[in-house]
């Protein structure tokens, strides 16, 4: 009873066990984005500091969770600004944070629409608009919120300023129903502000303000975009438009008539004061054709380039625009039984005595009754001839689709197309020559036209002359005059430029093909060949001699007479190039020639036969390598080593297999080293007996490293399959790579850090390729997924033991199935041409200045060679640098196909002697982006720290090319 209050107390807490006692729990809270502007508003002395201060808070993001706070304290500060500035800084805003990723704008949008009800300033309330028309962009589900603010549209397009009026159609461009407009008996009260939007856009056609008008058309070709299907009613107003006043009217009026083109293409509409009719696309021709002569060189362009996609008009239409006279006086002709009809039906007939009295009646306008405009007559004689030569581009352009469409137009406007080869801008003239290519099948030249298309070889331009050759390649002539003219002027070509030697063989030897009765006449005079004397034997160092042989074996292909033409050296000189120019010289079925067109047969166009035997004999290959399943068994090494040969022999001779050929191959070869890498007898070894297994194991592990790269990037066409396959077997490479430095490394730190990198690599592969881990059953990764959880628990010791465990179990990797291997890979290949590398004359320069090396490549199934190709260039004392080619050094002659025409700059101090530099193309590549996969290397690491330091002075690329070795002198500055 004598016990105090205080020490009751102190006896029921010693009774509370500690672990009851509440935590306090520490919140930690973002600063609030709206109190921070609202401090900031309140602060502000004057409309100026406001505007200050949104300006500096519109230049910071803002957090999704904030974003509505920050908008009530925007339209409460909105309400108190009599600044219109200020409120239009606000609008503004509105719009911008209604796009933060993360936040739903539907709980701003009746706060902004009660901001436009007692809003005065014209300008303010088209920024309101402008951000109304963000949020509804915003919200495309939401039927609800369209209809309230096409309803705000609707309520303000009387307004007395064009840019609300332009806002309101931008509004209902974007936002309008497409449905069908309501009925009388769909009407009901929810749907009473719906109306026809065509009907209200269209009605501004005729707006005063231009602007207004052009909003007007752009918002229906916006309806048009979203799936509406425009009334046909419109098109008379487009009409009317296409002569308007302001040019951005005309050309979305352009614009406009070739939709509803498109759209009615066989309505019937009547021609103005005339009984005749015409098919509405031909009418849209002939209107979009007067456009091509208009004042503004934009609209010329835009009506030049509208008129190549209308290829549903009329082939008399289309045949008009190429005359420059008037069609039968722009209207139809009737027939004398028709006219004497007439004539019976009025009961007049002529009696003779009275001067012309059968004359017509009627006087003839020639501007009232066109059948078509007068300005389509010779539209595209206007086009070519015009002073824009963005409108000569527009107008070659057109004229290419329209008569790739049409072989008969093709016809016609084959001489206007070859005269716009002496056009002065070089980008028209080389536009000209590749629409020419590319309607080369529906023409054959006369001796005329090939003559102004070969003046083009004196170009001085390098690109013209070569797109020329290209030209050649595809193009039909007439008699064999033009195959001796165009002989002589490539000649002529070969001779001015030497460095076209290449591009010239190779034309010639598609002229010959593509001409073989043409070339049989020409053959004596070609060859230098008599009947009765015996003629000197050219020099075949000679590039034109080579050239006339290559037009000349061609033509032989399909012309079998011609063989007994030939001389006894122009059968040795056939041997020769057969062998040094495979490419240019075909095999010839040669009597009693044997041997050669036996030696040649490899080298010939693959047949439908050889491919498909070849192809089942690269299934049966990698089935055969896929059976082996204990690479320690007798004869595994020994059938990977052959399966290797016969692959890379097969990718030799079938071009069309090369690629799968060659991938496979290199896989098999990975495969093989790592068999070699994880033989038994290097790993009974003790480890400081077995230096050299370690190091013939590291030099595998680095090589595998290096073919995987290859496989990934220098192959296209690779599925997802095979890009497992490829990270599998670089996964299996730096766990060999882990291993065999845990056998040398002291360091234990270190070695904890190398294992955490290797198991995030593994997470990364479960993650990118954990569909594909079904069909690799019991492979390399599926063991170490299995065991993850105790790997990332484990010591580094015990991971290393776990590791070498799972690789020396883990069984041959199966490719892919034989059935799924086709022809759809292809590798990445470069040929460098220029230099040739067989000069023996150095170049010659001042030790410390800089010499220009000219370059020219050409390179096949290159992903983006502008971003991934360099050039190399190896010294003889082993000092190298590359070079990074500007992307304008990179032309495209055809699909996969790239030419690098570009000037490699070399510097050196002074030799006492010439040496060789060599010169390569290098692929340059990262890990961690590809275009063929990039989701699937998110994340993954390509260093391992300490593991590979002879990696990383090779990593990011990969040899393209072959090198070419160029002799240069560097000599000592004169004193």
């Amino acid at each position: 009873g004598g016990e105090t209050l205080s020490q009751r107390m102190l006896f029921v807490c010693s009774q509370i066990p500690h672990e009851e006692t509440p935590a306090k729990k520490l919140r930690l809270s973002k600063p609030s984005k709206s109190a921070a502007l609202h401090l900031d508003l309140c602060k502000a002395a004057s409309s100026t500091d406001a505007l200050l201060h949104l300006l500096h808070f519109a230049r910071k993001p803002v957090e999704a969770e904030s974003v509505e706070g920050v908008v009530r304290i925007l339209l409460e500060h909105y309400y108190k600004e009599t600044d219109h500035s200020v409120r239009l800084k606000i609008a503004s805003l509105l719009g911008l944070l209604s796009k933060t990723p993360g936040f739903s704008p539907d709980c701003i949008v009746g706060d902004a629409i009660d901001a436009l009800s007692s809003e005065k300033s014209h300008q303010v309330l088209a920024q309101l608009l402008d951000s109304l028309l963000l949020i509804g962009t915003q919200l495309p589900e939401s039927p609800t919120v369209r209809l309230r603010l096409t309803e705000v549209a609707y309520k303000h397009l009387a307004d007395a300023s064009f840019g609300v009026r332009k806002k309101c159609l931008q509004l209902l461009g974007c936002l309008g129903t497409v449905d069908a407009p309501p009925t009388k008996d769909t009407e009901g009260p929810g749907t009473s502000l719906v109306k026809d939007v065509q009907s209200v856009i269209s009605d501004y056609f005729g707006d005063q303000d231009p602007r207004v008008r052009t909003a007007a058309l752009q918002a229906m070709l916006q309806l048009h975009e979203r799936g509406m299907k425009i009334q046909q009613i419109i098109y008379d107003q487009a009409c009317r438009l296409l002569s308007d006043d302001y040019e951005q009217v005309r050309s979305a009026a352009v614009q406009m008539v070739w939709v509803l083109s498109q759209l009615f293409p066989e309505s019937i509409v009547p021609i103005p004061s005339s009984n005749e009719e015409i098919r509405l696309v031909d009418d849209a021709f002939g209107k979009i054709s007067h456009m091509v002569s208009d004042g503004s060189w934009m609209v010329r362009v835009q009506a030049a380039k509208t008129l190549g996609s209308m290829l549903q008009v009329s082939p008399h239409f289309l045949e008009q625009t190429l005359d420059k006279k008037l069609m039968s006086d722009l209207r139809r002709k009737r027939t004398a039984h028709e006219r004497a009809k007439e004539l019976f039906a009025s009961g007049e007939f002529s009696s003779g005595r009275k001067w012309a009295d059968d004359a017509p009646k009627e006087k003839l306008d020639s501007n009232t009754v066109n059948l078509i405009a007068s300005g389509a007559c010779g539209a595209f004689v206007h086009g070519l001839e015009d002073e824009m030569f963005e409108v000569r581009i527009a107008a070659v352009e057109a004229l290419c689709r329209l008569a790739r469409s049409s072989p008969g137009f093709a016809e016609k406007c084959l001489d206007f197309l070859v005269d716009m080869f002496n056009d002065e801008i070089e980008e028209v003239r080389l536009q000209s020559i590749h629409v020419l290519r590319d309607i080369s099948t529906h023409i054959t030249l006369r001796e005329d036209q090939l003559d102004t298309v070969l003046a083009v070889l004196e170009d001085s331009s390098r690109d013209i002359r070569e797109a020329l050759h290209e030209l050649l390649c595809c193009t039909n002539v007439s008699t064999k005059e033009c195959i001796q003219l165009a002989l002589l002027e490539l000649l002529k070509n070969l001779n001015k430029y030497p460095g076209d030697r290449n591009s010239v063989w190779k034309c010639l030897k598609f002229l010959g093909s593509r001409h073989p009765t043409l070339v049989l006449p020409l053959a004596p005079e070609l060859l230098s060949t008599h009947p009765f004397f015996d003629t000197p034997e050219p020099d075949m160092d000679d590039p034109a001699y080579i050239a006339v042989l290559v037009l000349v074996f061609n033509a032989a292909t399909s012309c079998p007479t011609m063989p007994a033409l030939f001389s006894d050296h122009t059968f040795r000189h056939y041997a020769y190039l057969r062998d040094s120019l495979s490419h240019l010289v075909p095999p010839l079925p040669l009597p009693g020639r044997k041997r050669v067109q036996a030696g040649s047969r490899p080298r010939s166009g693959p047949a439908p036969g050889p491919v498909e035997a070849a192809r089942l004999f690269l299934q049966q290959s990698l089935k055969r390598a896929s059976a082996i399943q204990n690479p320690e068994a007798a004869g595994a090494r020994d059938l990977l080593d052959f399966t290797i040969r016969d692959l890379r022999r097969l990718g030799e001779l079938q071009a069309e297999l090369a690629g799968a050929a060659d991938f496979c191959s290199t896989y098999l070869h990975c495969q093989l080293l790592l068999m070699e890498a994880l033989q038994e007898k290097r790993w009974n070894v003790a480890v400081p007996l077995c230096l050299q297994q370690n190091a013939t194991a590291t030099a595998a592990a680095q090589q595998i490293l290096q073919d995987s790269y290859q496989l990934e990037f220098l192959f296209s066409g690779l599925d997802r399959g095979q890009l497992a396959s490829v990270h599998h077997v670089r996964l299996q490479a730096r766990a060999l790579q882990l291993i065999l430095s845990a056998r040398r490394r002291q360091g234990t730190d270190s070695l904890m850090s190398s294992c955490e990198t290797f198991l995030q690599d593994v997470e990364t592969f479960h993650r990118s390729f954990g569909a594909e881990l079904l069909h690799l059953q019991g492979c390399f990764v599926e063991r170490l997924v299995e065991q993850l959880p105790r790997l990332w628990a484990a010591k580094g010791a015990e991971v290393v033991k776990l590791l070498q465990s799972a690789l020396r179990q883990s069984g041959f990797l199966q490719l892919t199935p034989p059935q799924q291997v086709g022809v759809l890979l292809r590798r990445a290949r470069a040929s460098i041409l220029e230099p040739s590398g067989e000069s023996d004359n150095p170049l010659r320069f001042t030790s410390g200045l800089v010499v220009a090396l000219d370059l020219d490549a050409t390179l096949e199934h290159v992903r983006d060679p502008q971003s991934s190709v360099r050039v190399q260039v190896l010294y003889p004392d082993g000092q190298s640098h590359v070079v990074h080619p500007k992307p304008g050094d990179f032309r495209k002659p055809g699909p996969s196909r790239h030419r690098l025409i570009t000037q490699v700059y070399l510097s050196h101090t002074a030799w006492t002697e010439p040496s060789q530099v060599e010169v390569r193309l290098l692929l340059a590549y990262s890990s961690s982006s590809s275009s063929s996969s990039s989701s699937s290397r998110l994340g993954w690491s390509d260093s391992m720290d300490g593991l590979a330091p002879s990696e990383a002075a090779v990593e990011g690329t990969i040899p393209l090319s072959k090198a070419v070795k160029v002799y240069i002198m560097p000599k000592p500055a004169r004193r």
